[in-house]
């Protein structure tokens, strides 16, 4: 095995120039982490009144443990509801937390709670137009939470799409205060992705009716637990644990089981210990510039969702970090992809955690130099050696042990060494051109997929396009350019459920492709779909000159996105207009307006907060 300390020549390049960028930032956040950092217990700077008003719904027990002094007490911050099933578990999750709390000389009070919507159940709905913005709800939710100034750690219970990124944002402003993240496990397996796929194929052909659609939708999505594909909940899971806010292996362990429960008491025990001034380990120390480095390593190398190449942005920043789709894009040239997880394979995150998992994947891109193992974890300073570990159970049951994960993958077709990798760039691309840069998901593309050339259909809308494919008006070769659809215009909605229909069109052997400022959902990937287009229609992005007919060059090898249209023609036309108050009442929209004019673009993480 390589020396793990030698870094790959490009992972380091990129490194240091992030450094660079962010050096009076970062610097500028590490002083007021710094500031925010008291000595002794958090609640010692509180006045009698207002811990009295902290503690009076305690027991007994954590009263005097609380008013003594002794043991950090901890935040749960929650993102628990029962409709959202990856969150379900978490109904039980506070009492045991409280509980392992009280084992190891601790306290803990749920702090919060932040909202958690789902966008399975809002895809293609008005309510999908508030998914992204929640992310920054959730921020500031986590921080209103932590406000009481009570605590001396955070226990962090989110998993899905916005809510895991805006935890992190949130728990950001609180640097000074070590962190875990605690999950609750992806649900078993159900019905094979291929099939639902195909299912969803032919209601979109009008070949069967909703009640097949729903039987075969409800045995996929069946119980408790994260959805089984690789989309943006479970590459959430693979981020936090690759840039070391949970612990080794803990990402993707079913819900109910015994593992589980032990892997949960011994984040708690973890926490604690990270408290203690002995230990003291603040998330401020373990994001740094090289975890989020890892982080984008760990995105290219298993074909994660598109979505963090906005979130990552923003959760950065909120650290004092600057990166860019640049960075990520020269980290994709040498990151091999080593994962076929559907969208891009068959697969399902518990056949990809059977294969060797995180632990298989984080040794391979170590050995490789593709990883920082010298960074700080929740297990403290000892870098990321002990991520490539499998968990078990102890002998008794009642504890984790930890032993050297498999020298070999468990089945080379879902995950592979990175000697032999599925292809030797990243999951992700980086498109540019006289449209704006945008970003297109390679890893769920076949070779002929990952060049077009065709004429423009332009859309204002998804349902616009539906409604020609319905009408049958969209079989032949075919760009899709859906404007208005950026998180100034609508708030960036997923654009998920054109798949199928597209899907169709390019089964049917004609060559299409979807361009917009919107986004896909990190479970897409079928069509080459260039998304995150930036500037947005709504900002006088080039997407609002294209008109149906002009030819567009899509090349994802090349790292080109191009209408042809002299730049003296596109620079003279005027800019389309849409009609958008359709957008802005109803749903809760209406509460929305503010944060989607200060919103900013996609490059730049689409939030509302830097």
């Amino acid at each position: 095995m390589a020396n793990r300390n030698v870094v790959n020549s490009r992972v380091q390049a990129v490194t240091d120039r992030i450094i660079e960028r962010s050096e009076e930032t970062r610097a500028r956040y590490l002083a007021q982490v710094e500031q925010a950092q008291g000595k002794g217990r958090a609640r010692h700077k509180l006045s009698c009144g207002n811990l009295a008003h902290a503690m009076a719904a305690s027991s007994d027990q954590d009263k005097n443990l609380i008013a003594s002094g002794q043991g950090p007490n901890l935040a749960i911050v929650t993102a628990y509801n029962d409709m959202l099933s990856a969150h379900q578990p978490y109904g039980t999750y506070p009492e045991m937390l409280k509980a392992e709390a009280l084992r190891n000389g601790a306290t803990a009070q749920v702090a919060g709670g932040v909202p958690a919507m789902c966008d399975g159940v809002t895809q293609g709905q008005p309510g999908m137009e508030l998914s992204l913005f929640s992310r920054d709800v959730i921020a500031m939710a986590t921080a209103i939470s932590l406000s009481h100034d009570m605590f001396d750690g955070g226990m962090y219970l989110g998993i899905c799409d916005k809510i895991v990124p805006g935890l992190v944002i949130g728990a950001l402003s609180f640097g000074h205060l070590p962190a875990v993240f605690v999950p609750a496990g992806p649900m078993p397996t159900g019905l094979a992705n291929a099939e639902k796929v195909r299912i969803r194929q032919l209601y979109a052909e009008g070949k069967v009716g909703r009640k097949e659609l729903l039987e075969a939708e409800s045995a996929s999505y069946h119980s408790a637990g994260t959805c089984t594909f690789y989309g943006t909940a479970n590459s959430n899971q693979m981020l936090v644990e690759i840039m070391g806010l949970q612990l080794p292996g803990s990402s993707f362990i079913n819900p109910g089981t015994e593992l589980r429960d032990a892997m949960t008491a011994e984040a708690v025990k973890q926490l604690v210990q990270n408290s203690e001034p002995s230990n003291y380990t603040p998330i401020a120390k373990i994001l740094s510039e090289k975890a989020f480095v890892n982080g984008i390593v760990g995105l290219h190398a298993t074909g994660g969702s598109t979505n963090h190449t906005m979130h990552l942005i923003a959760m950065a920043r909120a650290a004092g970090i600057q990166i860019t789709w640049q960075d990520m894009a020269e980290l994709s040239e040498v990151v091999p992809l080593m994962c076929h997880v559907y969208p891009n394979g068959t697969a399902d995150i518990n056949h990809f955690a059977a294969a060797g998992g995180m632990q298989f994947l984080i040794r391979e891109l170590l050995s490789a130099g593709m990883l920082h193992g010298d960074v700080s974890t929740v297990l403290g300073d000892s870098g990321m050696e002990p991520y490539t570990y499998d968990p078990f159970l102890n002998e008794d049951k009642d504890g984790v042990v930890w032993r050297p994960t498999a020298e070999e993958s468990g089945n080379p077709d879902i995950i592979r060494p990175v000697s032999d990798p599925f292809s030797g760039h990243g999951g992700l691309q980086l498109l540019k051109g006289n449209l704006g840069n945008s970003v297109i998901k390679v890893s769920a593309l076949k070779a002929p997929q990952l060049k077009i050339k065709a004429p423009a259909v332009v859309f204002n809308s998804q349902d616009d396009l539906l409604a020609k494919f319905k009408a049958g008006e969209l079989d032949k070769d075919f760009v899709a350019v859906v404007r208005f659809q950026g998180p100034q215009a609508n708030g960036m909605p997923e654009l998920h459920k054109l798949t199928p229909s597209l899907g169709v069109l390019q089964d049917r052997g004609f060559k299409v492709a979807l361009i917009t400022d919107g986004r896909m959902s990190g479970a897409s990937g079928k069509v080459p779909a260039a998304i995150h287009l930036s500037p947005e229609a709504l900002e006088g992005g080039a997407i609002a000159k294209v008109q149906d007919g002009d030819i567009i060059e899509l090349d994802a090898d090349a790292g080109v996105l191009q209408v042809h249209v002299s730049d003296e023609e596109l620079a003279a036309r005027p800019l389309a207009e849409c009609d958008l108050s359709g957008n802005a009442i109803g749903m809760g929209r209406d509460l929305f307006t503010n944060m989607r004019a200060l919103a900013s673009g996609a490059e730049t993480g689409g939030s509302i907060l830097f």
